[in-house]
């Protein structure tokens, strides 16, 4: 007995709709997600609930479930993570195998984290980046607080080294200063960590001339760490008191940008006889972009003014005594 050619269609498309079912989840992921790490599949079992804006939460013993909200802070944006610096790492190399059991106890929600001095600290493999200088920096920092850590500002989920690496400076100076808007700006988040009164950050630069354009060409630690030259990025931040508030720190020829925002770029050889030359391919700081030949020209013309003026006054001085 022949099988109708539109019944066999029909019956091959649904064994290929059920195979393409159970591999749903797998198809959903990036193809470059698999090329950086090796425990996409493994990653997952977490990225089910903390990669998603809702879960499921199921009472086996009672047969119900109920769908919940993931509360924003346990969200992970899978395309962040798996461009991060992170990228390559499974879940359960910082987390505890025991939170692949869903719910999660309430001792694993107080699990200690790891911190980067765990991984990173003492390792000839990462000497070049000094971590145990940002680690004493940290400590004689006004963010060595309690319940203030290196995850505060560094999201080990989504974390890149953009000064290191980064081709565009708007959009490092964007990344950086984000990390500190994160708590600075979000008072929800700043009163997790600390007691104090809200900070409004525009009030409290209300001082500073042009906030917008000092806002998106510099980092707030230009003005609120303490300058390291062994470091690539001071750790150490300041006191509000301490907060440097003078306009000649960076408008002038010894600019401290030199050893902060542009510390990351190779120096280069000053070219037409401009001072911090490596600047001008990004901006123009009045003060700080100053040409070596063009102040010897001015002082060249400023002195034969003041030689003209005096021989002249020195020629009327002699004409009045002859007369």
């Amino acid at each position: 007995m022949k099988i109708p050619t539109r019944l066999f269609t029909i019956f091959l498309l649904a064994i290929t709709c059920t195979i393409f079912a159970r591999q749903d989840d797998t198809l959903k992921l990036k193809p470059f997600y698999f090329e950086v790490n090796d425990y996409v599949e493994d990653n997952e079992a977490c990225f089910t609930c903390h990669g998603e804006v809702k879960y499921t939460l199921v009472d086996a013993e009672n047969e119900r479930s109920a769908t919940k909200r993931m509360a924003p802070c346990k969200l992970v944006d899978r395309d962040k993570y798996y461009t991060s610096v992170h990228k390559s790492f499974s879940c359960t190399d910082c987390h505890s195998y025991d939170f692949m059991t869903f719910p999660h106890s309430m001792d694993l929600r107080f699990e200690e984290n790891f911190m980067c001095m765990d991984c990173h600290g003492y390792d000839e493999t990462y000497a070049q980046y000094h971590f145990e200088t940002i680690e004493t920096e940290f400590s004689e920092s006004i963010h060595n607080i309690e319940n203030f850590n290196c995850w505060s500002c560094h999201d080990p989920h989504s974390y890149k080294a953009f000064m290191r690496t980064a081709d565009d400076l708007e959009q490092a100076i964007l990344f950086d200063n984000n990390m500190c808007l994160r708590c600075h700006a979000d008072y929800d988040r700043f009163a997790q960590k600390t007691d104090r009164e809200e900070i409004v950050i525009v009030e409290s630069h209300d001082w500073l001339p042009n906030q917008a354009a000092h806002f998106a060409s510099v980092r707030c630690i230009e003005c609120h760490t303490e300058i390291n030259d062994s470091i690539l990025i001071a750790h150490k931040i300041l006191p509000k008191s301490e907060a440097v508030e003078r306009c000649t720190e960076c408008h002038s020829k010894d600019t401290r940008l030199m050893h902060t925002l542009y510390k990351f770029q190779s120096l280069e050889e000053r070219k037409g006889g401009f001072v911090n030359s490596i600047m001008i391919n990004d901006t123009y700081v009045i003060g700080a972009n100053q040409n070596v030949w063009l102040n010897r020209l001015s002082l060249i013309v400023f002195g034969g003014t003041l030689l003209v003026i005096g021989f002249h006054t020195f020629l009327r001085i002699r004409k009045q005594k002859n007369s």
